[in-house]
């Protein structure tokens, strides 16, 4: 259970909180941390002091579509007519997608009105907003906008396909 390929050497507390799930005996906790102490391999390198992330926590599925969109960044493209940025926003429900040009940098202020012009117009506003934690979607308009109008932003964390995979998936082919 430490040194095995599901192991990975993950010191103390990775391979007691592993061998407990399974085994039980007398002592077994000081019984892995002599094992571990005597492991050459762990003893050159650190493990990571942080707690275990746990399961995944699933996004809500939606029932109908315009109930719940991703949205997502592409900075650093060449630059078109004054614009070098894409706003993605992504239905969940249909994938259909809106690709808004941005001119880098902007604002949270800024991407708001593109939002409200773009997808509010045509649409009106979903129930749900997934977005990463980029700074323009962690800002106090972009939190203020929605909570006024009643709708849950969710963040992710980057490159997590379990969370906001339709809006990677869009943008990807284009980087």
């Amino acid at each position: 259970m430490h040194d095995s390929g599901i192991g990975g050497h993950s010191g103390v507390s990775g391979t007691y909180a592993r061998i407990k799930q399974l085994f039980a005996w007398p002592s077994m906790k000081q019984f892995v941390q002599e094992f571990v102490k005597q492991c050459p391999i762990c003893q050159q390198a650190k493990t990571k002091r942080i707690k275990s992330p746990g399961l995944l926590q699933p996004l809500p599925i939606p029932d109908q579509a315009l109930e719940i969109f991703s949205m997502d960044f592409i900075e650093g493209l060449p630059t078109s007519d004054h614009y070098n940025g894409l706003l993605v926003v992504i239905d969940k429900f249909s994938k259909y997608g809106h690709f808004i040009p941005l001119k880098h940098p902007f604002t949270a202020l800024q991407v708001a009105q593109l939002f409200m012009n773009y997808v509010y117009k045509q649409h009106g506003l979903p129930k749900t907003i997934i977005s990463y934690r980029d700074r323009v979607f962690t800002s106090s308009v972009w939190q203020q906008l929605f909570r006024l109008s009643d709708t849950k932003l969710m963040m992710s964390s980057s490159y997590h396909p379990q969370t906001n995979k339709w809006t990677d998936r869009a943008v990807e082919p284009m980087c």
